[in-house]
């Protein structure tokens, strides 16, 4: 009987010691996939907040959408550019075109301190007062602020350009040194001469990120009055409405409005080489610059 009472202690004891070791290894598991849960869900967190874009309605991914914290010029409580919010019940709604950077270039938008004019427009660089030849540095602004996590104002666009193309300074800035420059920020663009059919210009501006282009009043007066050449920047086609965001920086009345299709590729000028730069997309580890803050003086646009 002792015999046997000895076996049944030593059998229930590693029994005792299996118990204990299978709860070990049940309850090592449960941390460890504990553990991956949490780290896949801050995973997921973290490239959804980096993942948001500027989209038209029913429209490709253009850009991110950036609030940009810092004081304005004036002096005021910090405030959202490029990015407005409507309160709409309990829900923020975004619209697509307030995540659009739209720079304004001349005196007179400076004199009446609107929303995106900057003491640009008075200062001379190189020669040329910036208000008078700006309008191909507006548009490249536009279009780094808007589509990347970084922010330039025209003239920080003026001293990369003019630091890192052969262009000279003090007057308006031909489209092979604004294609480098583009390139250079990490941006994928192509200049384009006027399609020969409305339907061919329209596919292209579609299927691109955004786009420069050159109008003139010479070439049809349906938009623009008394406009020799000058580059605006049009933003998120809308295939419904088959109209552009515009951002004009000579024409506050034409600034950040909805405009027909057909109206810019009626205005393109055609006397010059190219009339288009469509920008593709962006790619930070071709950005050599990665600018941080549009410097100058500007009005940044309020937070509605």
């Amino acid at each position: 009987m002792r015999l046997l009472r000895n076996k049944w202690d030593v059998l229930k004891c590693g029994r005792m010691n299996y118990w204990k070791e299978s709860v070990f290894v049940v309850l090592l598991a449960v941390v460890v996939v504990v553990g991956l849960a949490l780290r896949v869900t801050a995973s997921q967190t973290v490239k959804g907040k980096s993942a948001q874009k500027i989209t038209a309605s029913g429209g490709k991914q253009t850009g991110a959408v950036k609030n940009v914290g810092d004081k304005n010029s004036t002096g005021d409580m910090p405030q959202t550019a490029g990015k407005s919010i409507q309160t709409a019940g309990q829900n923020n709604v975004v619209k697509p075109e307030d995540a659009v950077y739209t720079f304004l270039q001349g005196p007179k938008s400076w004199g009446k301190r609107l929303t995106w004019s900057g003491k640009w427009a008075e200062t001379y660089y190189d020669g040329g007062k910036f208000g008078a030849f700006g309008c191909g540095f507006c548009c490249m602004a536009n279009i780094y602020s808007s589509q990347t996590t970084y922010e330039a104002s025209p003239v920080d666009i003026y001293k990369y350009t003019k630091r890192n193309t052969i262009y000279g300074g003090g007057g308006a800035v031909a489209w092979e040194y604004m294609e480098s420059a583009m390139q250079g920020l990490g941006f994928e663009v192509s200049l384009r001469r006027k399609p020969t059919s409305y339907r061919k210009f329209q596919k292209m501006i579609a299927s691109n990120d955004s786009a420069i282009v050159l109008v003139s009043s010479s070439n049809s007066a349906c938009y623009w009055k008394n406009t020799p050449g000058h580059y605006v920047t049009v933003f998120l086609y809308d295939k419904q409405k088959d109209a552009v965001f515009l951002g004009d920086s000579g024409d506050p009345k034409h600034n950040r409005q909805w405009v027909a299709l057909k109206k810019i590729y009626r205005s393109l000028k055609t006397e010059s080489d190219y009339q288009v730069m469509t920008v593709t997309g962006y790619q930070a580890s071709n950005d050599s610059w990665k600018h941080k803050k549009a410097s100058g003086t500007w009005i940044r646009p309020e937070q509605k």
